[in-house]
Order: C-alpha cells, then structure tokens, then sequence
C-alpha cells in the first residue's frame, strides 16, 4: 500500500534496548514507557508503528496515549481468552509461568487491565486473522 511502517513487538525491544529489564512490574511499566518513546520518534518521522505488546496496565497505555499528539494513538485490544492463549503458546511461556519458572507472567501470577474503550478490539475467536488486519488497517490508514 505504499505506506512506511515499523512493528515494535518484544522480540525486537527485549534483545536490545531493553534488555536490561525483567518482568517485575517495574520493569513492565518502565518497558511500556520506553517503548512508547521510541514510537513517538518514529511517528514523528512519519512512520505508522504498530507496537504488539501485553500491556497489562491501564496506567501505562494511557501514559502512552498522552505522549502522542490526539488521534495519533490507537489502542487495539487483541481480545483473546486466556485459555485460546495459552493452547497457541508456541513459545511454551504459559506452560513455564504455570510450572514456576516463569514469574510475574500476565494471566498467570501478574494482573491484566483489559482496555475500557479501545478503538479497536480483535476477537481472535470470532475474527478470522485477515477479518482482524483488514479491521486494524481500515482503523489505521486515516492517520497518514
């Protein structure tokens, strides 16, 4: 579509820029934040970013949300029942976190604010994953 973007998922930010941090909830907050700084130059150099993230505080979205300028962040709740997760877990994070090697996992033994009023929220059950982008990208292609 002839659109510039960049996706910020953990994989990308955990190996690098915030590898110094963990799972507590501090380091969770302080992870959301940073991220939302590096979102916030790349938007001002005129990308759209896509963060896929578990942010599992209300506190820090919001936190995010006011460090762009109006309209420019879109909170998409990626819906999904906590035990559709875990059977997808490719990653065996949930079979960890239950076994205890794993703390301060979101669901498991760390809370989870689900979003009061996102913009978009993807059912992952209902939707089928092309119903999903097809809705994101709609949602987002006004901005730019």
């Amino acid at each position: 579509m002839n659109r510039h973007t960049f996706l910020l998922d953990g994989d990308n930010v955990r190996h690098g820029l915030n590898k110094d941090l963990g799972f507590t909830e501090a380091d969770r907050i302080e992870n959301i934040r940073r991220v939302g700084e590096v979102a916030k130059l790349m938007a001002d150099a005129g990308l759209i970013v896509l963060t896929a993230f578990i942010s599992p505080f209300r506190a820090e979205r919001d936190m995010v949300r006011a460090m762009l300028p109006e309209g420019e962040f879109i909170e998409i709740f990626v819906d999904t029942p906590l035990e559709v997760a875990e059977a997808r877990d490719v990653k065996g994070l949930y079979k960890k976190a239950r076994s205890g090697a794993l703390k301060n996992f979101t669901g498991v033994d760390s809370p989870y604010e689900p979003p009061e009023h996102p913009e978009i929220r993807v059912n992952t059950v209902e939707m089928t994953v092309e119903e999903a982008a097809d809705a994101i990208i709609r949602a987002i292609l006004p901005l730019k």
